[in-house]
């Protein structure tokens, strides 16, 4: 620095580097104390660079990131070099809830220095905060090649880094035949589990890395978002209970934890840990945009609206902040908005945020009732920016309710031997945006049943009895689903079933006899759920083929229902599922309750008492006024669900019949029959 008193004279120094090398190692377990030794030396050189890094470090380890702030911004002008200065600064500023310039700084702290571990840690924190977790994994990785002077470790981590999966797997199976307790090692295994989609194989290394080494924070973080991703939030929320136990408000950690509360359906609880996070740390379009989804599934719609639009404020290319606005259903956009969305698309070529903005665009412009053939422009170009990024196969679809109707017809559903004999799920299955939420909140208005939501636990069970290989401990043969049913024995099929029940008693929360499970696809495994629940009840919902049609080929799903946006493809999808339901029919009369959506509209009250008649329910009047029940809805139509039956979508399809001759096509004789099948 410039300007400045003189510096201490050359027979000071060795005293200067002695003073400032105790307050640095000062500075984690006592930052007052460092403080005052590091002020000894400023008041002899006010612009010492290291003095002023560590009273800047002090200061935030303090509490005091503003006063940290001012004294590392001075700093990085002066030292704009310096690595580890733009190091602390950008920790300061994630402090201080400026997540972009943390993010700025800690990218030019790595950049500068690409050997220095702890900012390649902080990067990766910091990414992870941002929700950005697919980044924080690379800074994490990369970190872990700027601290290790082992060569194999290296070797992997840049092949982890660079996508060589087999390269990166060989180097880490060399390292742990020659050292298995390698622990860093143990974990950059997982890694490489997870990317090849081997979740079971990675939680099983992380908890022996863990077991070997209780303290190592990045494994267990990376263990509960495996835990996560793998659909076992009970066991990753406890996982983040213990980081939390050592670091109580470590933002990134926090965010994850409401995202597994948010699993769980402890949404007011997740509302309340994304409130504390955001006050702290509120630069990040993402977390008020998850903050968003919770008070939408809670009711709080104007505060949704307004976490929404802060997400805008902050990043208004955030195509689906756009598209959950749009996904209230109930909301209307301005003429500005639509500007801005406009706007939007010109300015990013991220086909992410653009294929949100075609979606919310086109809600708006048919909401504004617009020229029709503008509006489909818009839903059909967000639909083929998302089909490309899927992998769905319609032939696989067909093949596999082939397969099932075949089992089906060959008496398979006629068995009476083997399965839990629980009565408590209700499955509603049918195609999204059919109107299964509706008869959920119907039949979740009752006093014996509680709503849950779209539980994905028997589509998990599915996919591993598809899976090659056995599952010893739970007895499961290898073989293709569904014919592989067929060979499981009573007591393996009452297995099943319990774990069913085990999985899913996480979302139970109010101790009602019964529970709904309304994954729309369960209708492609009625043949288990019947195999391993038989006393289980199974209601279909089902909507006019161009109306549901229509209806799902607008929406942007989450994540899922991937034939949902090619009009051909939705066609073809529901064909098989109409078509194997009139298998199920024929071979099991009165197995599968239909609810028809048009007739429940038309006669809600006959409609109800028909359907609570066939679960063996007494009718409550509760279930006709079922806008009143305030529980939480996660799916599009939850502000819908909160009103009196909503009439106005019916013959919605009408309008844009000119577009939809690749649906009908597809549909084939089915759209004739609605609401009957011909075999």
């Amino acid at each position: 620095m410039t300007g400045a008193a003189p510096s201490p004279a050359p027979s000071s120094l060795a005293t200067v580097d002695a003073a400032l090398d105790h307050a640095a190692m000062l500075a984690d377990t006592n930052p007052s104390l460092a403080l005052a030794q590091v002020a000894e030396v400023l008041r002899a050189a006010p612009d010492h660079p290291r003095a002023r890094l560590i009273e800047g470090r002090s200061l935030r380890l303090a509490g005091d990131a503003q006063a940290a702030t001012d004294v590392l911004r001075r700093l990085v002008a002066a030292e704009p070099r310096s690595a580890a200065a733009a190091m602390e600064l950008g920790l300061s500023l994630r402090d201080l809830g400026q997540l972009r310039d943390a993010l700025d700084h800690l990218r030019h702290a790595v950049a500068a220095n690409p050997n220095l571990a702890a900012a390649w840690r902080a990067l990766a924190d910091t990414l992870n905060l941002s929700g950005d977790h697919e980044e924080a994994e690379k800074a994490h990785l990369a970190g872990v090649k700027a601290s290790t002077r082992d060569p194999i470790l290296a070797q992997a981590a840049v092949a982890l880094l660079e996508g060589r999966l087999n390269v990166a797997e060989r180097a880490l199976r060399d390292r742990l035949r020659a050292q298995p307790t390698d622990v860093a090692a143990i974990r950059m295994m997982a890694e490489l589990a997870v990317r090849l989609g081997r979740y079971d194989d990675a939680i099983k290394l992380l908890s022996r890395a863990l077991h070997l080494a209780p303290a190592f924070t990045a494994a267990r973080e990376m263990l509960a978002r495996t835990l996560q991703r793998h659909n076992r939030p009970a066991e990753a929320l406890a996982e983040v209970e213990r980081l939390l136990a050592a670091e109580p408000d470590n933002p990134s950690v926090l965010m994850l934890k409401a995202s597994l509360l948010v699993r769980i359906g402890e949404q007011d609880a997740a509302a309340t840990v994304y409130a504390h996070v955001l006050a702290r740390h509120p630069q990040q379009a993402k977390g008020w945009m998850s903050y968003g989804h919770v008070l939408k599934a809670i009711g709080r719609v104007d505060e949704a609206i307004a976490a929404y639009r802060t997400a805008l404020e902050q990043q208004p290319t955030l195509g689906e902040a756009w598209w959950s606005l749009a996904n209230l259903k109930t909301f209307r956009f301005s003429a500005d908005d639509r500007a801005a969305m406009e706007r939007g698309l010109l300015a990013t070529m991220d086909d992410e945020n653009r294929l949100h903005l075609h979606f919310a665009l086109g809600k708006a412009l048919e909401d504004a009732g617009d020229d029709d053939a503008a509006t489909f422009r818009a839903y059909a170009e967000g639909n083929r920016l998302r089909r490309a990024q899927l992998t769905y196969d319609p032939d696989e679809t067909h093949d596999q309710c082939a397969r099932i109707a075949a089992m089906v017809d060959g008496g398979f559903l006629a068995r009476t031997h083997g399965g839990c004999p629980a009565p408590d799920p209700i499955f509603i299955v049918g195609l999204p945006r059919s109107g299964s939420t509706l008869v959920e909140q119907i039949l979740a208005s009752h006093s014996m049943v509680e709503g849950t939501s779209e539980l994905p636990d028997m589509m998990a069970i599915a996919a591993r009895l598809a899976a090659p290989g056995k599952d010893a401990a739970r007895n499961t043969p290898p073989g293709r689903y569904p014919e592989c049913l067929g060979d499981l024995a009573p007591a393996a099929l009452e297995a099943l079933g319990a774990e069913y029940l085990a999985r899913t008693r996480v979302h139970r929360h109010d101790g009602k006899p019964f529970f709904i499970d309304k994954m729309p696809n369960n209708w492609m495994h009625v043949a288990l759920i019947r195999a391993i629940l038989p006393q289980a009840r199974i209601v279909d919902v089902r909507r006019h083929p161009l109306g549901v049609g229509w209806s799902a080929y607008k929406q942007h799903f989450a994540r899922g229902q991937g034939f949902t946006y090619d009009l051909a493809e939705l066609g073809r999808y529901y064909a098989d599922y109409a078509t194997l339901m009139a298998h199920v029919d024929r071979a099991a009369p009165g197995a599968v309750h239909r609810v028809i959506y048009e007739r429940l509209v038309a006669d809600t009250e006959s409609e109800v008492r028909a359907l609570l008649d066939h679960l063996g329910l007494p009718f409550e009047d509760g279930c006709l006024a079922f806008w009143d029940n305030r529980r939480t809805v996660r799916t599009p139509s939850s502000e819908q669900v909160r009103q009196p039956i909503f009439t106005e979508g019916l013959d919605h399809w009408r309008r844009f019949e000119p577009w939809l001759a690749p649906l009908k096509a597809a549909l084939g004789t089915v759209l004739q029959t609605y609401p009957e099948v011909e075999l």
